[in-house]
This record gives C-alpha cells, structure tokens and sequence, in this order.
C-alpha cells in the first residue's frame, strides 16, 4: 500500500517513518525542497529522541522517500500546520493548500486522512468541497477521516504506539478503513467516531488543559493578593483524592494548548466564554513576568538579565508559541539593558544563545527562570548575591544564600 503523508513535521515526520518502518511505500511531501533533500539523504530538521534513527532506517530500506509534490497514492495523510492568526482566528491555508495538491491524484477507493489539528466541521466544510472538484464523493467514492494525534513531543514515537486513538469517519466504513490503516503499528485502543465529534474531541482534550492551567495562574494572582504563597496552597489541595490543580507559570505555549481553545471560541463565541476567559488569562501571564522582573530591577538596581529556557516546555527543542519569546522581546528593546539568553536545548534563535550555564549565571545580576530544563534543576551554581526571578518554583524546595533575593509568582 501506498501513502503519501503532506506535511513532514513534528508530527507528518514520525508518521510517515513509523508506517515505512512497518512495511508501508510511503512518499513524504514537504514544500520546503531544504527538508525534502535532508530527508532523502537520512536527515532529519527536528529533535525528538529516536526519530533520527528511525527516519535513516526508512530510507535506507527504499521504503520512504520525501518530494515537493503529492503522486497517486492509496491513501493521503495531511500532517500540516494550522496555526492561529493575529485575531485569534483558525489559518486553515495550509490545510486548503495540501488538499488542494491531493486533487489532481484523487482516485476512486482512496483513502483521505485530516490529522492536522483543526475547528469542528473542517472535514465538511473544507475537505469535502475542495475535493469535490474530482468529481467523487466522500463517503461513497473515496473514504475521508479525521484522526487527530495525541503524543507529547520529546515522546512522539512511543505514544503514537501506545496511545489510544480516536477516528472519525463522514460514515462508518470511512472510520473503519483509517482504523484499519493505523492498526499497522497502533497498539493502544482504537475508538471510532463521526469526523466532527472527532475533530471536538481534540481540541476539548486541550482546552480542558488551558483552563486548568488558567485557574492556576488566577489562583496565583489571589495567593499575591492575599499574602500566601500559591505553591503551598496547590500543594496541600492536591492532597485530596479528587483535586489535581496544575501549577502557574510564564504562560502556555506549544502548537495545541495555547491553540486549540480558540478554534473553540471561533466556532461558538457566544458560548465559549470560559474557554476565552482561560485563554485570555495565560496569554497575559508573560506581562505579569515582566512586570515582576521590573519589579525586581526598581528595588536592587540596574544590571545584566540573563533568561533560562526558550522552549514551551522543559526538555524539548520546540519553541513554538512559547511565552518566554514576548518577555525576552520586551528586555531586548530596552535602552541600555544588558540581556544574556541561555537554553541548552536551543541550537538556533532570534537571540543571541550563550552556551555555559555556568558563566552566564556568572556574568548576571538577575537570573529569570522561565523553563525548568532538566540542566537548571541539577546543577548547583554559585547563586550567591544574585536577584532570582523564578517563573516555575524551581527553587520551592532548594536552599538559597542568605544574600539572594527571590521572585515568584504567586507569592508574595
């Protein structure tokens, strides 16, 4: 069986490898011709343990190459990105753009895959009428399924085994097919589903995140407003068997959590106030940072800034959407003030990345921890005389020199 898999990133990447690596001939198709030659010569762009292996051993066996443009194939796979515009609105372009290169090969009993992220009702209103341009019909000529995925990246090829997976079809036999197509390497638990409650289903899955999250970060400013602290408060209410609240932080970042609720809130604003509210809550947590910082700098005085960890999340590379970028920006533009940026995971950024933990820890008066990556939380600089602005209790439990002064959010 043939696949063509359009979109060969964090997620089409993995896919596409896993299926050739379990017997499939699979063409991935990337519009990027840098990506396309790196993958061809066993390459890979993107950091995920076990990924460059696995990726050199599909095409080493013939059974994965990667082009510009789709071909005929059994099945197509679309794996692209859908991002949020500067309104909050779904960019759906590159989901028209790869359904629309799937046209011109589109052929009776083919199969037709969404995995990309997307608002309720993509599959039927933007997949279905651009390929009725073939003349065919969903549903009847060619099957057409929405299987969203669910891995947590720095663990993508494990869970795309291991985790249960939703399909859903414009009609059964299309949700039964894609379930046949997964079951190659799936080995989690397989629910089928129509493709709209599909495509809910993801986006509640991450927006029931963000508003946990947001109900953190709110807790945080009340335990400010209060005097107490909002770790100790999280601590103890987690000890009851029914209570599991997150923890604040700088903000939410990633491709989903800090996207998906406002698929949510674009398809029924009237309704999803909640949702907005949440959203409206994180995405202003880099101010209250900033703010900190400032804060900070009003009470001991000017000095260098040096900034820990660019990524959404600890111990990835994935940088996208993360809230540490907004904060950086606002420091990096003041007039006069020195700003160093470390991440060890980082290996190419809009700012200038210094490498040793150690001397940028050295060179700094202010040391703002934005992402607690695994180097931070074991190794034990000289902190001592510094000003620490800690964004992520990393330093809830650990002894400090009485001559330094720590931030946090949500304490006061």
């Amino acid at each position: 069986m043939k696949l063509c898999v359009l979109g060969l990133g964090y997620i089409g990447l993995p896919s596409a490898s896993m299926f050739a690596t379990h017997g499939f001939e699979v063409l991935g198709v990337d519009v990027r011709p840098e990506i396309v030659q790196k993958l061809n010569n066993g390459e890979i762009h993107i950091e995920e343990p076990g990924l460059a292996t696995l990726v050199e051993a599909a095409v080493k066996s013939g059974r994965m190459r990667a082009s510009v443009s789709p071909e005929p194939s059994d099945a197509f796979i679309i794996a692209v990105p859908t991002p949020i515009t500067e309104t909050h609105g779904a960019d759906m372009s590159y989901v028209r753009q790869a359904t629309e290169a799937i046209v011109p090969h589109l052929r009776p009993g083919n199969l037709v895959i969404l995995e990309s992220t997307s608002p309720p009702r993509t599959c039927a209103d933007i997949i279905i009428p651009i390929l009725s341009a073939t003349g065919l019909i969903a549903g009847r000529d060619y099957h057409l399924a929405h299987t969203p995925e669910r891995v947590l990246p720095g663990q993508i090829l494990k869970e795309l085994i291991a985790n249960d997976r939703i399909i859903g079809g414009v009609t059964p036999l299309c949700a039964e097919k894609a379930r046949d197509l997964y079951r190659a390497f799936v080995q989690g638990e397989i629910f089928l589903t129509d493709a709209t409650t599909a495509e809910m289903t993801k986006l509640v899955e991450n927006t029931f995140r963000d508003v946990n999250i947001a109900l953190a970060n709110e807790l945080a400013r009340v335990c400010e407003k209060i005097g107490t602290s909002v770790w100790e408060v999280i601590r103890l209410a987690n000890r009851h068997p029914r209570v599991r609240l997150h923890t604040p932080g700088p903000g939410v970042g990633g491709h989903c959590i800090a996207v998906d609720p406002w698929f949510l809130v674009e398809s029924a604003p009237d309704e999803a106030r909640l949702i907005r509210a949440a959203r409206e809550i994180n995405d202003g947590q880099p101010a209250r940072v900033m703010a900190l910082i400032e804060r900070a700098v009003e009470t001991h005085g000017p000095g260098p800034i040096a900034f820990f960890g660019l990524t959404y999340k600890p111990d990835v590379d994935d940088t996208r959407e993360s809230p540490s970028f907004p904060i950086v920006r606002h420091f990096m533009k003041k007039k006069g003030q020195p700003v160093i940026v470390h991440d060890p995971n980082v290996k190419k950024s809009e700012f200038p990345l210094e490498k040793d933990f150690q001397q940028v820890v050295a060179k700094a008066r202010y040391l703002v921890f934005l992402v607690g990556h695994r180097p931070y939380r074991e190794s034990a600089p000289d902190f001592s005389g510094k000003v620490i602005i800690d964004t992520i209790n990393m330093f809830g439990g650990r002894g400090l020199s009485p001559d330094c002064h720590l931030y946090t959010l949500g304490k006061r």
